[in-house]
C-alpha cells in the first residue's frame, strides 16, 4: 500500500533526524533560549510552504510567547492557485533580488535577535535576502532545511552562496531534496512529500527543548494554553496573560 510506504518514509526521515541531529537541535535552542530570556526575539521566515512550520509554532496551543512569525502574504501561500496570488507569481517572487531586503525594511530589529530561517533547497533569492541583511544587522541567523541534499546544488542568489553557506547554524531537515517520495505507477513524478513532516519535527524537538531550558532557570514561559478543556475556567485569563506580554515582545517591531 502506498499509504504505508509514506507512513514508513516518514518514520525513516523523523528516525535520521533523531540520530544526526539531536546536537544541532540542542545548539540552536539554547541560542534562542538565550534570545527570550534576554526579552529579544527570534524572528521566523520562510516562503511558499516552508511557511507551515512557521504558521505551526506561534501561534498556537502548547506555543509560546518568543518568537515573531513574518509571514509575507505573495510569499506564504498560494490560496487561489491560479488568479491573484497564485503559485506563477509565487516561482517569480522568491527568486526575486533585492525582495527580501525590501521586506526587512518594514520591520525594526535588534543586534541581539535572532532570525530562523526556513528553506529547503537554501538556492532562492529572497531567503538568502533575509539571511544577509538579518547578519548586516548583527543578528546571528538559524536555518533548518535539506542542507546535505543541497549540497553542490546552484544558488540563484548573486551572492554566490545558498542559505546553508550563509547561516550561522544550519539543522538537517533530512528529507530527499526531490520532497516527494512515493512512485505512483504509469507516473514520472513522485507523490508523497515528506518536508512538511521534517520541517515541523525539528521545530517541536526545538521549541520544546527552548522551553526545557528556559523551566530549567527558573524563566516563564508564556505558553498558550487549550480552550476546548471541559471544566478549564481560566483558559481565557492565561491567554490574556499570554497576548499581553506577546503585544509587549513585539513592540516597536
Amino acid at each position: 500500500m502506498l499509504a504505508k510506504e509514506w507512513l514508513n518514509n516518514t518514520r525513516c526521515l523523523m528516525t535520521r533526524i533523531e540520530e544526526t541531529q539531536m546536537e544541532n537541535i540542542r545548539k540552536v535552542a539554547e541560542i534562542m533560549a538565550d534570545t527570550i530570556e534576554s526579552k529579544h526575539l527570534v524572528h521566523t521566515f520562510g516562503c511558499g510552504h516552508a511557511t507551515l512550520p512557521i504558521m505551526e509554532m506561534y501561534p498556537r496551543i502548547g506555543g509560546f510567547v518568543g518568537f515573531h512569525p513574518i509571514c509575507e502574504m505573495p510569499l506564504t501561500h498560494f490560496t487561489h492557485i491560479t488568479g491573484d496570488m497564485g503559485i506563477h507569481q509565487f516561482l517569480f517572487l522568491e527568486r526575486v533580488e533585492g525582495f527580501g531586503v525590501e521586506i526587512m525594511k518594514s520591520y525594526n530589529f535588534d543586534q541581539n535577535d535572532v532570525m530562523w530561517i526556513f528553506s529547503h533547497t537554501g538556492i532562492n533569492n529572497v531567503n538568502i535576502d533575509i539571511a544577509l541583511e538579518a547578519k548586516k544587522r548583527g543578528m546571528k541567523v538559524i536555518a533548518f532545511g535539506s542542507a546535505a541534499e543541497a549540497k553542490g546544488k546552484q544558488t540563484r542568489h548573486p551572492s554566490g552562496k545558498t542559505i546553508f553557506e550563509i547561516a550561522d547554524y544550519v539543522v538537517d531537515t533530512c528529507a530527499p531534496l526531490q520532497d516527494a517520495t512515493v512512485t505512483l505507477k504509469n507516473h514520472q513524478d513522485k507523490i508523497g512529500p515528506v518536508s512538511t513532516m521534517a520541517f515541523i519535527t525539528c521545530v517541536w524537538m526545538t521549541i520544546t527543548t527552548v522551553a526545557e531550558i528556559l523551566a530549567d532557570r527558573g524563566v516563564e514561559v508564556y505558553i498558550n494554553p487549550s480552550h476546548n478543556v471541559p471544566g478549564d475556567t481560566t483558559s481565557r485569563q492565561r491567554l490574556d496573560k499570554v497576548l499581553k506580554e506577546y503585544k509587549k515582545s513585539v513592540q516597536g517591531v
